[in-house]
């Protein structure tokens, strides 16, 4: 216990917007795991007497326009919306990673191909292609993520493949090639081990950008179907009237408390990585 404290400590004074992140993510998997011993009910159960209450002792939240209460929706929706977030980011480094490893390592017209694809793909705002391809396939949670992974790959792929390329002239890559290494052998023993890092990286800051994504397309009516609390779904039904500010506003700091999370540890492994500022921390 002892150790964890002073690692703790130590974290602190190099980072403490990294541990506060810690703080809030470790927050919200607890509310994850234990979402019926802290929700007041299933966040599904009506009750039109109860309508557009402002928060209180009995519903901390308050309650949204069918009298559902917010907090315990608020606590359900977590499991929406930070599975699909690790979800998006998952399978969207798994193929844009394997994108860039083939176009870095093998070139020429194969990596003239996948790039002008990826280029393809970055030529159009994010938001908009996803929401052009979660419109097209039909609002449910699978199209959702489906739009945002086709969004997010291409980032994943072009930053691969250049560490690929920086790294597939180096003596190590050399030394392990004059053995008579087999190429699926000097990519997995060699070249995604000296990459997986800054990939990981990359995949932390991505984090709250997907959440923010997968919740935009919710916030239009194109992701979780109702009555399934999802977060930002919850908002959207919360801009309908700004006069109720709070069944907007909690759902709202749910996404930006883990998109925040997410930006302080991406941020700290990043200085942390970096040789120049690691002296510093």
């Amino acid at each position: 216990m002892k150790k964890v404290r002073v690692a703790l400590s130590r974290m602190w004074r190099a980072s403490p917007l990294a541990v506060l992140g810690m703080l809030i993510l470790l927050g919200w998997l607890v509310v994850l795991i234990f979402a019926e011993q802290i929700s007041i009910n299933d966040g599904i159960v009506q009750d039109l007497v109860q309508r557009f209450k402002p928060p209180s002792w009995k519903h901390p939240f308050g309650t949204d326009s069918l009298g559902r209460d917010i907090f315990s929706r608020v606590v359900f929706g977590s499991r929406i919306s930070i599975p699909v977030a690790f979800m998006v980011v998952g399978v969207s480094l798994l193929l844009g990673g394997t994108v860039g490893l083939v176009a870095g390592y093998f070139g020429k017209a194969v990596d003239e191909i996948l790039m002008r694809i990826c280029d393809l793909v970055l030529s159009f705002p994010g938001i908009i292609l996803a929401l052009a391809i979660a419109a097209a396939l039909g609002p449910s949670l699978l199209h959702s993520l489906i739009a945002v992974v086709a969004v997010s790959w291409p980032i994943y792929a072009r930053l691969m493949r250049s560490l690929v390329i920086s790294m597939r002239s180096s003596e190590y890559v050399d030394a392990v090639v004059a053995q008579g290494a087999r190429v699926p052998r000097i990519l997995a023993g060699t070249v995604i081990p000296n990459t997986i890092s800054a990939v990981f990286i990359m995949a932390t800051l991505d984090l709250g950008n997907a959440m923010l994504t997968f919740a935009g397309l919710s916030f239009l009516g194109l992701g979780q179907a109702p009555p399934t609390a999802e977060w930002g779904a919850m908002v959207s039904v919360g801009a309908q009237d700004f006069t109720k500010w709070w069944v907007a506003m909690f759902p709202g700091l749910a996404i930006v408390s883990f998109a925040l999370a997410w930006n302080f540890i991406g941020d700290a492994l990043r200085d942390l990585m970096d040789p120049s500022l690691r002296r510093l921390l």
